[in-house]
């Protein structure tokens, strides 16, 4: 229930604005949202890695219907791989993109103008020597990312797709991209979704995502273990070995704020560990999702708001 509440205000504007206009507000968003600027998430890029990680940079914004603002969001990322380059940090870090912040909402020709944004932003990845994930967001808009993911990895094979755990079909997703070269991240996902689609008992959806890495891992493709669950960290790595998968054929992924002693961990450890590092102003929606996720993420906001109040 709490967790629907907080997913729910998540598309509020009215409880957006009530978040946003709180002063003590942004400085807890910190620990999730490496900050506002380019500047400062190419500092966290920076840091991590330095201490031996990888990251992957999600410009914040979504849902957009506003046609300018998908070609902002384009030019976002194209600078900011340009920075990348710049500095020397593209072998260490990639990109993440929701299609819906480059036009995939757009009332006409959406799904066109969402694929040619986006390849885009592929372009200049390849410029800079590294890749592009397709983040994925609710289930209505699975097929259309998946089919834009087909379309771009003609000219760019190495673009990354995200599969949700909690969503039905997934194991069959998870088939048909287990395939030689194809990038997936696997996520439990974090969205509120209908019974009728998705998996709404926890230990429901940690089965089908154990099931779902099964299939990954025996692939010929390269997974990516989206996850900050001490179990399903062992389960992957015991996979993993059982697959005869070394260190650098597949990744886990956390959020940038969360376990940041076990990111450390896994990284001196020999694994390759990423961290996904969200920046940019419209960080409403990602911030209230990672409440929802966990009930210590809320419990750790609602106790800094009454520590600084």
């Amino acid at each position: 229930m709490l967790r629907s509440t907080l997913l729910a205000a998540a598309r509020s504007q009215g409880v957006r604005r009530l978040v946003e206009a709180n002063p003590l507000t942004k400085p807890v968003v910190k620990r999730f949202v490496a900050g506002t600027t380019p500047e400062d998430a190419v500092s966290a890029t920076r840091a991590l890695r330095d201490q031996g990680m990888h990251v992957t940079l999600d410009h914040l914004g979504e849902d957009t219907l506003d046609a300018q603002q998908a070609d902002d969001t384009v030019r976002a990322y194209q600078r900011m791989l340009s920075v990348l380059k710049a500095e020397g940090l593209a072998d260490r870090a990639e990109v993440s993109v929701k299609l819906s912040a480059v036009g995939q909402f757009l009332p006409t020709d959406g799904e066109k103008i969402a694929l040619e944004n986006a390849r885009l932003i592929c372009e200049a990845a390849a410029d800079a020597g590294t890749t592009v994930t397709l983040d994925m967001e609710d289930h209505t808009t699975t097929d259309s990312t998946l089919g834009i993911l087909r379309d771009l990895r003609v000219d760019f094979p190495w673009t990354g797709a995200v599969l949700q755990a909690y969503l039905h079909r997934t194991e069959q997703d998870c088939r048909d991209l287990a395939t030689e070269g194809s990038r997936v991240r696997l996520c439990k996902g974090a969205y509120s979704e209908p019974a009728s689609v998705a998996y709404q008992d926890k230990a429901e959806v940690d089965r089908s995502y154990v099931r779902c890495l099964k299939i990954l891992m025996e692939g010929a493709g390269y997974p990516m273990v989206a996850s900050h669950d001490p179990r399903m960290v062992s389960i992957a790595t015991d996979l993993a070995a059982r697959a005869g998968r070394d260190a650098d054929s597949f990744e886990y992924q956390m959020l940038y704020g969360i376990r940041a002693e076990e990111q450390r961990r896994i990284a001196a450890e020999g694994g390759k560990l990423r961290v996904y590092v969200a920046y940019g102003d419209e960080w409403y929606g990602y911030f209230m999702r990672r409440l929802a996720e966990r009930p210590a993420n809320l419990v750790f906001f609602l106790r800094s708001l009454i520590t600084q109040s």
